[in-house]
């Protein structure tokens, strides 16, 4: 099956570690901002075989944002999964570290930011 380009446009624009992890579904463009939704892909989790876990949905999502495209706010829709282990029924999941610690900047943009200004500064809420 052929790859829809505009998702394979935006996962040019997505942080390194980011693709191998997640899959692009959903992309949003208006004249302020440019929303891509990701979904985390059903790779198993580290430490289990293949049948100790069942998929178990998604939390809720989480937005991230980071460098602006074409004047528009670039924001990444997270959704990270969940899964159950089959004997115990324990959630378990895969613990991410997609931000700059205290913000809602991915790492790399909020490096940026720090090396441009000296700071990150507070945008205020997502939008």
């Amino acid at each position: 099956m052929e790859k829809n380009p505009y998702i394979e446009l935006a996962e040019c624009l997505l942080p390194e570690d980011m693709v191998e992890y997640f899959e692009v579904v959903k992309v949003e463009k208006t004249p302020e901002t440019l929303d891509v939704t990701l979904e985390e892909r059903d790779n198993g989790v580290e430490g289990y075989n293949p049948g100790q876990l069942r998929p178990n949905g998604f939390y809720e999502e989480s937005v991230v944002r980071d460098y602006p495209v074409r004047g528009r706010k670039m924001s990444f829709h997270i959704k990270r999964r969940r899964w159950v282990e089959v004997e115990t029924g324990k959630s378990v999941s895969r613990r991410w570290d997609l931000v700059a610690e205290g913000t809602r900047f991915s790492k790399e943009f909020a490096a940026f930011l720090k090396g441009m200004l000296g700071q990150i500064p507070d945008y205020g809420p997502l939008s």
